[in-house]
């Protein structure tokens, strides 16, 4: 298995990551430990979760799967929906009993897919105060961010850390074939996230999974030019012991791609990427938890003026 630095971190994690939404998809928990513990034997450290992914039960199953000496082989990730501190630091809580440890090496703030989500985070008791306070007390040990919507609020959530004298550990955002074309987080946050050496954290490789549907890049392919990205780490969903091995298969073969395999690869998509028809996190809601679930967010309040 290839390891990578996660940025100013000096962490080294797997080439690919461990997606937790899909932990908890199968209807036999025993599964889910079986993938997990499968992962972490053939070289997978990184640890992908969510307060929030399938109602709490993918962190409940992570927790179990880590226990008898599982949990010091892997670097844990879970993210947080909470925008105020009270939310925020309840909801780190929950996470760590549900994983059943004491220490989160990273913990990010999920979804910031609008600008208000910039605005209440950093807002006097937003939720970074949460996260500043739990690494104080020795809770988490990195904090980064998460979303998927525009590379435009990336940008914004870099820029008011920085107004802040604050540098994230990671940043999680799309990257794939089709990214490449349409209002792109390779283009446009990327650079800015490595040159604060900022961990990179590449999601939707396949794009979830619509980019297989366009039949214009094979699973393979998609993970492979992802990798061939400056990212420390490929999240990838795992739903069976059969797609892991293919993600382990992809990982241990992986070759950077030369500049006219990545040249082929995109003119391919080229047609299909235009109009952001696959990356439906982009152009619709149906991703967006937290706007089917704007609880998860905590109380509303007026908008704060950075």
């Amino acid at each position: 298995m290839p390891y990578r630095k996660l940025g100013r971190t000096g962490e080294k994690v797997s080439l690919i990551g461990l997606g937790g939404f899909h932990i908890g998809k199968q209807a036999d928990e025993k599964e889910s430990i079986e993938i997990i513990r499968t992962a972490i034997d053939n070289g997978v450290n990184f640890m992908d979760n969510c307060w929030d992914y399938n109602e709490g039960k993918s962190e409940v199953r992570m927790g179990k799967a880590l226990q008898d000496g599982y949990r010091n082989k892997v670097f844990l990730m879970t993210k947080i929906d909470g925008r105020d501190r009270k939310t925020a630091a309840k909801q780190i809580d929950e996470s760590l009993r549900r994983l059943k440890t004491d220490r989160i090496d990273l913990m990010q703030i999920h979804e910031v897919i609008r600008l208000s989500d910039v605005e209440k985070s950093f807002a006097p008791a937003g939720g970074l105060e949460a996260l500043l306070a739990a690494k104080q007390a020795g809770k988490i040990r990195y904090i980064g961010f998460t979303g998927h919507k525009s590379p435009s609020i990336h940008l914004k959530m870099l820029e008011t850390a920085a107004k802040h004298e604050f540098v994230f550990d990671a940043v999680q955002m799309p990257l794939n074939v089709m990214d490449a074309h349409y209002d792109s987080f390779e283009k446009n946050v990327l650079p800015v996230a490595l040159k604060h050496n900022i961990g990179i954290l590449g999601m939707k490789s396949m794009g979830s999974p619509y980019i297989l549907e366009s039949n214009t890049a094979s699973p393979v392919e998609c993970l492979h030019y992802a990798m061939s990205l400056p990212t420390s780490v490929v999240i990838t969903g795992c739903d069976s012991l059969v797609i892991l091995k293919q993600a382990l298969k992809a990982a241990r073969e992986f070759r950077p791609f030369t500049e006219q395999q990545v040249a082929a690869l995109l003119s391919r998509t080229t047609e299909a990427a235009l109009k952001g028809k696959y990356e439906r996190y982009k152009t619709s809601d149906y991703f967006d938890g937290t706007h089917h679930h704007p609880e998860w967010l905590g109380p509303a309040r007026e908008k704060s003026v950075l």
